[in-house]
C-alpha cells in the first residue's frame, strides 16, 4: 500500500509517517522549498515539492497513492485569511487533486482538532462528535472550515476526520519552552481558577490517526482521539515536575498578563515578519476552563484506547529534549 503524508516535516506528521513505514507502507511526503527535512530525510520516502496552491500542483503527490493522510496545517497567520489559505484552502486543493487524479482512493484523512468545536461548557460536559462548533479563535474557525471542505467530498470518495486535544511528545517545539521552565523550578499556571484539559501523547495521536485511516467502519465519520480522563492543570504540573526530577514553584499568571503577553509577541511578529505560535488568540485559548473532549466514538468503533499516561509521556519527552540538546 501506498500512503501520502502531509505535514511529514513536522511534530505530528513526522511520527505518522514512520508508523505507517512501520506497517509496511511505502510513504510519500510532500515538503515545500522551505521544508526543514530532518524527520523525513534518508529514511526511504518519496519526497514530492509542492507548493499546495491548486489542485494541478498536487497532482504528482496524490496520483496512484492509496490513502492521503492531511496532517499539514497553519497554526500561526497575521490574520483570519492566512489561516484560511493555509487550512480551509490547501485542503479543498487536496480534494479536489484527488478526485480529479485519485478517485478510487481508499481513503482520505484529515486532522484536525478540539479548537474546531471549542471548549466544553463544564467538567461534566465534555464535548463530543455531537457537539455544535462554536471556534474560539481564527485558528480554530479555519479549522472548521477545512473540516466542512472535507464532508463536500464524502460522496466522492471515502473520508475520515479525526479531532485531536493538546498533543506532545519528543520533536514537540511548542512545549519545549515549558519544560526549560520546569528544568529551572517553575511552573507557570494559568488564572487563579483550576482549569482542564485532554491531552494525548504523540504516539497515542499516531496509533489513532492509523486505525481511523483503515477502518472502513469510519468512512464518512468524525472522531475525537483524547484521553481517557480529564487532567486539571495541577496534577499536571505535578507530572512536569516528576519528569525532571525537580521541586519546583508554581507561578500563577492573571489572565490580564496572558492576554497582554500574546499582545506583544504579536506586535513584535508583525514587525518581524515572522508570526509567533503565541499571540492574542492563543491566549484566548488558554485562559479557557475547560478544554476537554470525549473519546468514547473513538473507543467504540475504531478499538481507540490512550495507553501513555502523562508522567510516563513527560518523562520520556522530557529524556528526548535532554538527549538532543533541546535543553
Amino acid at each position: 500500500m501506498d500512503v501520502l503524508v502531509t505535514g511529514a516535516t513536522g511534530f505530528i506528521g513526522s511520527f505518522v509517517a514512520e508508523y505507517f513505514a512501520s506497517r509496511g507502507f511505502n510513504v510519500r511526503c510532500t515538503i515545500r522549498k522551505s521544508s526543514n527535512l530532518q524527520w523525513v530525510r534518508d529514511k526511504g520516502y518519496e519526497l514530492i515539492e509542492t507548493d499546495f496552491s491548486s489542485a494541478d500542483s498536487l497532482r504528482k503527490a496524490v496520483v496512484d497513492v492509496d490513502y492521503v493522510l492531511h496532517i499539514a496545517g497553519t497554526i500561526a497567520a497575521p490574520d483570519y485569511n492566512g489561516y484560511l489559505k493555509g487550512n480551509r484552502d490547501t485542503t479543498f486543493y487536496l480534494l479536489k487533486a484527488v478526485e480529479m487524479f485519485n478517485p478510487h482512493l481508499k481513503k482520505f484523512l484529515y486532522c484536525s482538532s478540539q479548537t474546531a468545536v471549542g471548549p466544553a461548557k463544564s467538567l461534566n460536559e465534555p464535548v463530543d462528535e455531537t457537539t455544535e462548533c462554536h471556534p474560539v479563535t481564527s485558528y480554530g474557525q479555519s479549522k472548521l472550515e477545512a473540516e466542512k471542505e472535507v464532508l463536500n467530498f464524502k460522496d466522492i470518495f471515502p473520508i475520515t476526520i479525526v479531532r485531536l486535544p493538546a498533543v506532545y511528545g519528543p520533536r514537540d517545539a511548542a512545549l519545549v519552552d515549558m519544560f526549560r521552565l520546569v528544568d529551572k523550578g517553575i511552573v507557570p499556571l494559568i488564572g487563579f481558577n483550576e482549569k482542564y484539559l485532554s491531552i494525548l501523547h504523540c504516539y497515542d495521536a499516531v496509533e489513532g490517526i492509523f486505525l481511523a485511516a483503515t477502518n472502513e467502519k469510519a468512512n464518512g465519520e468524525i472522531f475525537f482521539l483524547s484521553s481517557n480522563e480529564f487532567y486539571s492543570w495541577s496534577y499536571l504540573a505535578d507530572c512536569l515536575a516528576a519528569s525532571v526530577g525537580k521541586k519546583v514553584i508554581k507561578l500563577k499568571i492573571p489572565h490580564f498578563l496572558v492576554y497582554t503577553s500574546g499582545f506583544v509577541a504579536e506586535i513584535l511578529g508583525k514587525m518581524s515578519g515572522k508570526m509567533p505560535v503565541f499571540n492574542r488568540e492563543k491566549a484566548r485559548d488558554f485562559t479557557q476552563s475547560y478544554w476537554i473532549c470525549d473519546a468514547k466514538k473513538a473507543q467504540q468503533i475504531l478499538g481507540f484506547q490512550q495507553k501513555m499516561l502523562p508522567l510516563e509521556g513527560f518523562k520520556m519527552t522530557y529524556k528526548w529534549y535532554k538527549d538532543n540538546n533541546w535543553i
